[in-house]
């Protein structure tokens, strides 16, 4: 394997894991957003 090849194996490795973690941060934030919301939910009673 060529030295071009490292890098550019290398270079999509990490473009993965920065995509994964860019995902899973947004998805934590959307989950704490809808736990937020439904904290502020006065239209309806939010036990049920």
């Amino acid at each position: 394997m060529t030295a071009h090849w490292w890098y550019v194996s290398i270079a999509w490795g990490a473009a993965a894991v920065l995509f994964t973690a860019l995902a899973l941060g947004a998805a934590r934030r959307h989950a704490a957003a809808g736990r937020r919301l439904a904290l502020l939910d006065t239209r309806r009673d939010s036990r049920q």
